[in-house]
């Protein structure tokens, strides 16, 4: 059994504490008295038996790391036996405790009465990062786990080996060489210099929220659900109207490269044969539930539900290669709170996966290369193009000398250099993994795309198929998600928007994605009648429009309607009202000019076209509408 130090940890504005009484015969000798720290971090700390000097050593790294984050040099070491029921002797406890302050280094330390009963009051601030808890794990045991308190999960083998992996790191350009990393000439390549720094440093952890966490609450798109456990996200009327456009799509694209849509459950018994052996080789950490005498656990792709309803099926090698989709609302991996930030990761997300079961090495070859271009017309029909990431390739040094000119063909395809990282030995079920990765403006790398040669699961769940001589065999497994997760691709839309902004140009989403399409403006409410009768002619064409009918300032209704990101207003008084042709106002080109109607909606159709469509997803007025307190 493995012995903890467990910390809970607040940022705090503010704490302030009284020694009321010895709540042991061991307690410290001191005079009580009220204590005040301000902009302070706040660990509560439990020492657990078997703790030691190694273990005191690395609590305080991982809290003083924890702070750097926050950007706070205050400590407070406020002993709290509540974390435990298996707590050390008292006077280890406190040996282990003064040790830890001795240790702060540079840190303004101060440290609670050890063995008294106190009062306190807290103020712990509001930011993503201000609550974390800690389980600091012996030496023996080699482990950190860092998320909220009374979180409960598993953490794979695969994840743990993670930082082990042996890898040797290059840049392949298109013409097939390999260079070694510290020798590639990255003048050219900024994006991929930061994605390889990223990916070799595995640094997930966000100091500071990314630009697109202030977009998703402005435009009310998305917020954090403070009564959820973090990284869940509630999504407003815009964001699940946004989030649906995008789900729709991305099916509607697997399904024409043919794709067989299904639905499997989200939990499942972590008993099952099958499922302890493959968690151990995925790396993610697991939701566990447990209930009726089962140990379930959340599922953290679609993977297991494909495989065991491949295992039920009779498969011919005719069939292949079998392509079975399902777009997940939700996956769950408990990511370690510091990562969680905004859209960019989460701990509950939508996840479009679409497994392909071939016959061979060969086929899946041919296959991938098939699902590589569906994964770049994907991300470029719903608004990221090639520019906007770089690519991360990932292989067995086997598979590659087996199959160089596979991946010197994937690299060429793209038509710019790529990030290689080649293991020694195979760590995952996987040999291959290629990913694209969208780096943004803090240096954060986010995968998009991506899809893997699986060579273990087939014979792991028992899927057979049937060859010519009616021989079985178990298949080698594609796992392709095209988009990445959904809520990521906003992420990335968002964070694109700000950068538009930063650089002086109008942030926007792509026309068929904009909750809002067409925004109508009368100049005064006897016009009110006809911008209705106008709005129906415009939804009849299925455009997304509104009417602002609020007692407002033209100018600010105009200059709101900037605000909302909605491209295309139309003013309407006297003159409008008068004349057959629309006074358009585009907010991209910022021009206003009369066009006819049936024009006007061409232009939008031609934005739009092979683009899902649904209905607006608010009040037709915005009077009616309520208001919405990001």
């Amino acid at each position: 059994m493995f012995e903890f130090v467990r910390i809970l940890q607040l940022h705090c504005d503010s704490i302030e504490y009284t020694p009321t009484k010895k709540e042991i015969k061991s307690a410290e000798d001191i005079t009580p008295e009220t204590k005040k720290l301000d902009e302070v971090v706040v660990a509560f700390i439990a020492m657990e038996q078997g703790d030691d000097s190694e273990t005191a050593k690395k609590a305080i790294g991982e809290i003083k790391t924890s702070m750097e984050k926050v950007g706070c040099k205050k400590l407070l070491l406020y002993p709290y036996a509540h974390l435990s029921s298996n707590l050390a002797s008292p006077s280890l406890a406190f040996s282990l405790l003064k040790e830890m302050e001795s240790l702060a280094g540079d840190c303004e330390v101060s440290r609670a009465p050890f063995g008294w009963t106190k009062s306190y009051n807290v103020k712990v601030k509001g930011h993503p990062l201000a609550e974390s808890s800690k389980t600091i794990i012996n030496e023996s045991a080699g482990e950190t786990h860092e998320g909220h308190p009374h979180e409960e999960g598993r953490t794979s083998e695969a994840l743990k080996s993670e930082s082990k992996i042996q890898s040797f790191w290059h840049i392949m350009t298109p013409d097939g060489e390999m260079h070694e990393v510290s020798k590639f000439n990255f003048a050219k390549h900024e994006k991929l210099e930061i994605l390889s720094k990223y990916e070799s440093a595995k640094k997930r952890v966000s100091d500071e929220p990314p630009p697109h966490v202030k977009l998703m609450k402005k435009m009310a798109i998305a917020d954090y659900e403070p009564a959820s456990d973090s990284g869940n996200m509630r999504f407003y009327p815009n964001g699940r109207l946004i989030k649906s456009l995008l789900e729709r799509f991305v099916n509607d694209q697997v399904k024409e490269y043919g794709g067989l849509e299904v639905e499997t459950p989200i939990m499942y018994d972590s008993h099952h044969p099958s499922m302890a052996s493959y968690f151990n080789r995925f790396p993610a950490r697991q939701y566990n539930i447990n209930t009726e005498g089962k140990q379930l656990f959340l599922r953290f792709a679609a993977c297991f539900g494909q495989f065991l309803m491949a295992n039920d099926f009779q498969i011919s090698y005719r069939n292949m290669p079998l392509k079975l989709y399902e777009l997940t609302r939700y996956s769950f991996r408990r990511e370690q709170s510091g990562e969680l930030v905004g859209l960019r990761r989460l701990r509950a997300f939508t996840m479009p996966d679409c497994h392909a079961f071939c016959t061979d090495i060969p086929q899946a070859v041919e296959e991938m290369t098939k699902r590589f271009d569906l994964s770049q017309n994907v991300l470029k029909q719903v608004g990221i193009n090639e520019s906007d990431y770089e690519m991360a390739i990932r292989f067995t040094e086997e598979f590659y000398n087996e199959n160089k000119s596979v991946i010197q063909n994937l690299v060429k395809k793209l038509g710019k250099p790529v990030l290689v990282e080649m293991w020694k030995e195979r760590f995952f079920y996987f040999v291959l993994k290629w990913e694209f990765n969208y780096v943004d403006s803090l240096g954060k790398a986010s995968a998009l795309s991506t899809d893997q040669i699986d060579v273990e699961n087939g014979m792991r769940y028992g899927i057979k198929y049937f060859d010519e001589n009616n021989i079985p065999h178990h298949p080698i497994i594609l796992h392709n998600s095209p988009s990445g997760a959904i809520e990521r691709v906003i992420y990335v839309l968002l964070e694109k928007a700000a950068l538009d902004q930063k650089e002086g140009r109008k942030a926007s989403l792509p026309l068929w994605l904009a909750p809002i399409q067409v925004r109508i403006i009368p100049l005064k409410e006897e016009f009110l009648q006809h911008c209705e009768t106008l709005a129906d002619r415009i939804t009849q064409k299925d455009i997304r429009v509104d009417i602002d009918d609020r007692n407002e300032t033209i100018s600010k209704r105009i200059r709101e309607s900037e605000t909302e990101w909605i491209q295309y207003s139309l003013v309407i008084g006297e003159k409008e009202v008068n004349q057959p042709n629309l006074s358009v106002r585009d907010r991209i080109s910022g021009n206003v000019k009369e066009i006819s109607f049936d024009d006007f909606v061409a232009n939008i159709k031609e934005q739009t076209k092979e683009k899902p469509f649904t209905k607006l997803n608010l009040s037709r007025y915005v009077t009616k509408r309520p208001q919405i307190m990001v």
